[in-house]
């Protein structure tokens, strides 16, 4: 791509597909996207756009010029640095501006709109367009302007602090405006900000935020520039979202050096990947970009021209950087996986034969996540009932759920135990239950911990902030289980747990998201119709996921409709608008389906209280333990057609029945204690002295004891 990077509506109407398909590596933008705080503040502050902003921007620019220890008065906010640059340029008094070059390429066009005559640089390329500050030193005189990326782009390259504070005492009739655009992502960087009275130091928010889109940058000089750069600026320059995102990130310290990490260890990376490549030079960087030269009479610009129409993968062709030619082109160093795909890409069309990563690291099988915006919404029933579908259709097809929370478990044939609604699912792959299907099992014990079942074994009881701790260790077990049923399997449907839209639990998720992030699973998010609020709890859990998770999302699911489809068209146009998801299906309400049931939501909501036979019966009372378990016993019951079984949790509800039964408990000291306290324990007695029959089962008989 020539001009300026990130274009993606011109990209993709070259190739002819949509936006979101384009990798862009032309864009040297922060690969780790926004701070995921970034998003609840433009919603909250999305009210705001029906007033006129701050005319200065008076609150962002005291913000800035805090972080930096500077006054107010040394700061201008703007609507980007591109802003800030053109109107800077009318504001210097110069006789020239010189310009090493090659350069970002706005520098000269700022020049060339303000009237100020250009004396190029050259950097040489055999020095790895490294600055020679003593020859530039000598380059330059009294009434120049210097324009110096810091670090440089296209280069990456830059002048170490001292020696550039050292030129400017050196030379103090000369201005030196400095571009820190990208020295957020130079490691132990410290600005030069009014470091001298003949330094002005621009700087960009957008790249090292990863808000292109938001336009926002300052300009930091002595308080006579900032005070006539202010008089050349409209009102209102910065919106209201921008000077919002501006206030919350500018001092987020933390994000910035996550960057600088992520950056310098993706930037390795690459640069040891590209040195595979004979035919290919990248020049060494500090930023979050690599200048490449290529070695033999390829172009770049036919290079570019394959990665896109072949992968929809973008990068800069620099041929139009004074200095360079059709022989260097720039990318944009992104995260691990987007960069893995170029250095594949670059294999097929710079190695061709060659074995590449791709091949070597082989491949996963495809895979699909359905989340539900609850428990109990159906999840369960359309994996199994897809299962059989691609069963049926000659594809070898295994379920994944990477943590279980249930008493309802399954004892396998080898003795590891797993979650019920995984056994329904390999049945209907027609497989025998695996562990690997449900790696991990949670049995919950307490209101506050649960034994923890890894791989069908038991490793120990814990409280949920040990099991927090654990998790860690607990996704690496189930990463493992998943890569080999990925291997082994033509196709993978996995099932969250809950709901993905829990903010209490998301920092620790290793079942939802996270698990379809890793699978690389395009993720349907299912919701129960029938209990109402549906659409609500759609676009609810579309505000509250981050954006990487909005992008794994790819669409919507209507579960247990009763009634006309067609009928929902208004609603699901509506949230298409609102969202930009579409819902993909409507599942029709299916009564009986008598599958066991994998957790007590259901129990719990009634589904287990049969009608009352019309003729001769059998009543039986079935105790509701606050910590039942294996409650699918009982479903034997529910098809006997002589037999009304009733779920029982207080006294007032026992009444007489011939038979009460006690089912099994997860936590019989605690049960027997929820017995005393309801008074069912002494009902029970009585009803024995009347001859009923009382039958407990596992933890259930244990209650009968004395």
């Amino acid at each position: 791509m020539r001009g300026h990077g990130g274009n993606l509506g011109r990209l993709a109407a070259a190739v002819g597909c949509p936006e979101v398909a384009i990798r862009d590596f032309s864009a040297n933008i922060n690969p780790l996207g926004p701070p995921e705080y970034l998003w609840h503040i433009m919603a909250r502050h999305l009210p705001d756009i029906v007033n006129y902003p701050e005319p200065d921007a008076a609150a962002l620019t005291r913000k800035i010029a805090e972080s930096l220890q500077l006054l107010p008065e040394q700061i201008v906010s703007g609507n980007g640095t591109s802003e800030l640059l053109f109107t800077a340029l009318r504001c210097v008094d110069c006789v020239r501006a010189v310009l090493p070059v090659p350069a970002y390429i706005d520098y000269a066009r700022a020049c060339a709109q303000a009237g100020v005559p250009v004396h190029p640089f050259a950097l040489a390329s055999d020095a790895d367009f490294q600055p020679d500050v003593q020859q530039l030193s000598q380059d330059i005189r009294p009434g120049d302007l210097v324009i110096l990326g810091q670090p440089n782009n296209p280069t990456g390259r830059l002048i170490p602090r001292q020696d550039l504070l050292a030129l400017a005492d050196e030379h103090p009739d000369v201005v030196f405006l400095v571009d820190e655009a990208f020295a957020g992502f130079v490691e132990d960087y410290t600005t030069v900000a009014c470091a001298r009275e003949n330094i002005i130091v621009l700087c960009s928010l957008t790249k090292l935020f990863a808000v292109p889109g938001l336009r926002l940058g300052f300009l930091a000089a002595s308080a006579d520039f900032c005070t006539t750069l202010r008089g050349q600026l409209p009102p209102w320059a910065v919106n209201s979202l921008a000077q919002a995102a501006g206030q919350a990130v500018v001092s987020d310290v933390a994000f910035i050096e996550e960057s600088c990490q992520r950056v310098a260890c993706n930037r390795q990376w690459l640069t040891n990947e590209l040195a595979r490549f004979s035919m290919l030079k990248p020049v060494a960087s500090t930023a979050n970009f690599l200048l490449i030269e290529l070695l033999d009479s390829s172009s770049a610009s036919q290079l570019a021209e394959h990665l896109l129409r072949r992968f929809h993968m973008a990068i800069r062709v620099c041929d139009n950087y004074q200095g360079l030619n059709d022989h260097f082109f720039r990318i944009a160093v992104r995260t691990q996986e987007e960069n893995e795909q170029l250095i594949e890409a670059l294999e097929e069309v710079l190695l061709p034969g060659k074995t590449s990563r791709k091949k070597m690291t082989g491949k996963k099988a495809p895979a699909l996540m359905f989340l539900g915006t609850g428990s109990d919404v159906g999840k369960s029933v359309l994996v199994a009932g897809l299962c059989r579908v691609l069963l049926q259709d000659g594809i070898r097809v295994a379920p994944f759920k990477a943590q279980n929370m249930s008493l309802n478990s399954y004892v396998t044939r080898d003795g590891g135990e797993m979650g019920r609604a995984q056994v329904v699912q390999a049945q209907a792959c027609r497989l025998d239950p695996d562990v690997r299907m449900n790696p991990i099992l949670l049995k919950p014990n307490s209101d506050v911990g649960s034994q923890v079942i890894v791989h069908g074994r038991p490793v120990g009881n814990m409280r949920v902030k040990e099991y927090v701790r654990y998790k860690e260790q607990a996704w690496q077990e189930v990463c493992s289980a998943y890569n080999e049923l990925a291997t082994e399997f033509d196709c993978i449907l996995l099932e969250g747990a809950g709901s993905p839209g829990e903010v209490n639990l998301k920092a620790h998720d290793i079942v939802n998201m996270r698990m379809a992030a890793f699978a690389k699973a395009p993720a349907l998010l299912v919701g129960d119709i029938d209990r109402g609020g549906v659409y609500a709890s759609f676009v609810g859990h579309v505000e509250v996921m981050a954006p990487w998770e909005r992008d794994l999302l790819a669409g919507f699911v209507v579960n247990r409709f009763r009634g006309d489809a067609s009928l929902l068209g208004d609603a699901h146009d509506f949230l298409q608008k609102r969202t930009g998801k579409q819902v993909l299906g409507v599942v029709p309400f299916i009564h009986d389906l008598d599958l066991p049931q994998e957790d007590s939501v259901s129990f719990k909501t009634g589904i287990y209280d049969s009608a009352r036979p019309s003729g001769e019966y059998v009543e039986i009372a079935l105790i509701d333990l606050p910590h039942i378990s294996n409650f699918t016993d009982f479903d034997a019951l529910l098809a006997e057609p002589d037999v009304h079984l009733r779920i029982v949790r207080k006294v007032s509800e026992l009444g007489s029945p011939d038979c009460v039964l006690l089912p099994g408990s997860k936590n019989v000291v605690a049960d027997l204690a929820y017995l005393a306290d309801t008074g069912l324990d002494r009902q029970i007695n009585r009803l024995a002295e009347k001859h009923c029959e009382i039958v407990g089962i596992c933890g259930g008989f244990q209650l009968l004891g004395r």
